[in-house]
């Protein structure tokens, strides 16, 4: 067979192994939105929501731990009835010829391999989130240094009506105020910018082959992080889900036995240590029927019906087209941040509503009220048709 699609075997399906790592993105998305909407009646939440990443890496930080040490198995694996189990090639002959497990012999998870299935599953994950949002403010900032020019050379609370000597100076007051750290942090983003969409692409085409490997029954290794730690993804038996609860107690049984301290403190200690099992108990149904709910309201609001009955949302028209420069207009400069009038990049930008083109403001207003009209168009003006553009706001 080329490969599985049913249920049997310790080896689990594609659509399974699928299935779990969806889970936790189905969780943060049930979680956002339940905060969010708590959100409207209780304001403070809202800087839950300003710290998102960090607070769900919290969240999953605790849930992975207690998973892997009770059950050996991630959060969602153990939700799937799967178990994680390390993967050690067996060194005899007669191992390899065997055709059960292929001669790969499985044992329990080492305390090693807890903590970096922590790291893969939670840190890792983090840290792809934080680059990847300051990829997007980087690319959103030299996408804005392209139409307006850099940064440092924006308009900064100056008179409308100053000179162009007022602006340079202004400009050259504020690249001094520039510190230290700034010009580290805009460098260190510049780098991430370059860098990341070649670290992602790495990592989504070998987790796409690794996914179409395992799909293949090529290899039973799910992902890179599973193979880099030599854990296999089993389907966990009949008798090891019945003895999961008498294992987790013996677990909470030896714990509350090696607490320190005279027999009153271990008791307090035991107590304490008894209601945050049952909080981390109830916590794991709860996130689980808070992805159930999501589900279902996201399936009640965009139901086939709805989408049916939705008014039809035509494409917004093309923008008209540019005025064309005069024959005796001033020419454009080739790049679109230099001021026509002054061959200089534009300070204070501002636009004469009649063409559409922008110039310097001290060089368009004095233009204009001496030839009312358009520089590049030639198209009768007024000092009233001008507008400033406060694109840094």
């Amino acid at each position: 067979m080329l490969f599985q699609v049913g249920g049997q075997g310790a080896r689990p399906t594609f659509f399974e192994m699928a299935a779990a790592q969806q889970l936790p993105a189905s969780l943060r998305g049930a979680l956002t939105y339940s905060i969010g909407v708590l959100a409207l009646r209780r304001p403070f939440l809202h800087k839950v929501l300003d710290y998102e990443d960090e607070f769900f890496a919290l969240l999953m930080l605790v849930l992975e731990t207690h998973s892997l040490r009770n059950t050996d198995a991630s959060f969602s694996e153990s939700l799937y009835g799967l178990r994680r189990r390390a993967a050690k090639i067996r060194t005899k002959q007669a191992d390899i010829r065997s055709k059960s497990n292929d001669g790969i012999q499985h044992s329990s998870l080492e305390k090693r391999q807890r903590v970096l299935s922590v790291v893969f599953l939670v840190i890792l994950p983090y840290l792809k989130s934080k680059l990847h949002s300051i990829y997007n403010k980087e690319r959103e900032a030299r996408l804005q240094a392209s139409l307006w020019g850099p940064g440092d050379e924006r308009f900064e609370d100056v008179d409308y009506f100053d000179e162009a000597e007022a602006s340079i100076a202004s400009r050259t007051s504020t690249e001094t105020e520039a510190t230290i750290r700034t010009r580290l942090a805009k460098n260190i983003q510049k780098i991430i910018g370059v860098c990341y969409p070649w670290l992602h692409a790495t990592t989504e085409g070998l987790t796409f082959t690794y996914q179409l490997l395992y799909l293949l029954d090529a290899t039973g290794f799910y992902s890179v992080g599973l193979h880099a730690l030599g854990i296999h993804v089993c389907r966990a038996t009949g008798q090891e889900l019945m003895d999961t609860s008498s294992r987790i107690s013996k677990i909470r049984n030896r714990e509350r036995e090696r607490l320190p301290g005279p027999p009153w403190l271990k008791a307090v200690q035991g107590a304490l240590l008894k209601c945050t099992y049952a909080v981390l108990d109830y916590a794991q149904t709860g996130l689980i029927a808070a992805v159930f709910i999501f589900k279902m309201m996201e399936w009640w609001y965009q139901s086939a019906e709805e989408r049916m009955s939705a008014p039809t949302v035509y494409p917004p028209p093309p923008p008209p087209p540019p005025p064309k420069v005069a024959k005796d207009g001033i020419p454009l400069p080739p790049d679109r941040t230099i001021c026509p009038l002054c061959s200089q990049k534009r300070a204070n930008p501002s636009v004469v509503t009649v063409s559409g083109f922008v110039f310097c403001y001290a060089c368009i207003h004095k233009y204009v009220s001496q030839y009312k009209r358009c520089p590049v168009t030639l198209m009768p003006a007024d000092i009233d048709q001008i507008r400033r553009l406060f694109h840094d706001m």
